[in-house]
C-alpha cells in the first residue's frame, strides 16, 4: 500500500481476542490498535466491557445472553470489516459455536487465543477481585470458575501473556497479519 492510499484501499479484517478475564485482551488490543493506526489503517475496537455496557446493555450472564452479547460483537465487526475497518474485539467469547458462526459471517477473521493460567489470573491479575467473588460463590456463571470456556481448537495465533510481554504478543499478531497480507511489513515495529 502506497502512503495516501491506504485507507481507501484497505482490506477489511476482524482480529478477534478471546480469552479468560485479565488474560491481556484489552491491552493487546490497544497496542494493536496503535501499531495499525501508525501504518495507516483505519481501525476500531470492540471490546467487550464497553459494548456490554452500550450495545448489550440489559443482557445478563446466562448461555443464551453471552451468545447475544458475542454475536452482537461479531455483526458490528462485519459491518465495519466489510466497509474496509481493520476491527479489533477483545471479548472473553467463551463458547466456540459462536465465535466459529462470527467466523463464517466475518470470513476475513484472525482468532487469537490469550492465554494465561488460571491461577496467575487468581494470584496476579484479579485487580477487581472477580475470581475471588467467584470462588466464593459470590459471582454465579464466572467463566472459567463456574461457567465453561472452550479454548479455541485451531486459532491463527496463540498468545501465552504469562510469560510474553505486550509488545512480544502484540508482535506475534502483527507478525501473522503481515503473512496473510492484511497489513504492511514495516520492519522493526510492533
Amino acid at each position: 500500500m502506497k502512503r495516501g492510499t491506504a485507507k481507501s484501499e484497505q482490506r477489511g479484517f476482524t482480529v478477534w481476542l478471546t480469552g479468560l478475564s485479565g488474560s491481556g485482551k484489552t491491552t493487546i488490543a490497544r497496542r494493536l490498535e496503535a501499531v495499525l493506526r501508525k501504518r495507516g489503517l483505519k481501525v476500531e475496537v470492540l471490546d467487550g466491557d464497553v459494548v456490554r455496557t452500550n450495545l448489550s446493555k440489559g443482557l445478563g450472564f446466562s448461555k443464551e445472553d453471552r451468545d447475544t452479547n458475542i454475536r452482537r460483537i461479531g455483526f458490528v465487526a462485519h459491518l465495519l470489516s466489510r466497509n474496509g475497518v481493520a476491527v479489533i474485539c477483545a471479548a472473553i467469547s467463551p463458547y466456540r459455536q459462536i465465535r466459529d458462526e462470527n467466523r463464517a459471517l466475518i470470513g476475513d477473521f484472525i482468532e487469537v487465543y490469550a492465554r494465561c493460567p488460571l491461577d496467575v489470573l487468581l494470584k496476579e491479575r484479579d485487580v477487581k477481585g472477580l475470581y475471588a467473588r467467584a470462588l466464593n460463590g459470590q459471582i454465579p456463571n464466572f467463566t472459567g470458575v463456574s461457567d465453561p470456556y472452550e479454548e479455541p481448537l485451531n486459532p491463527e495465533v496463540v498468545l501465552d501473556t504469562d510469560p510474553e510481554t505486550i509488545e512480544e504478543s502484540t508482535g506475534k499478531v502483527v507478525a501473522k497479519l503481515e503473512a496473510m497480507g492484511y497489513v504492511p511489513i514495516n520492519e522493526g515495529e510492533a
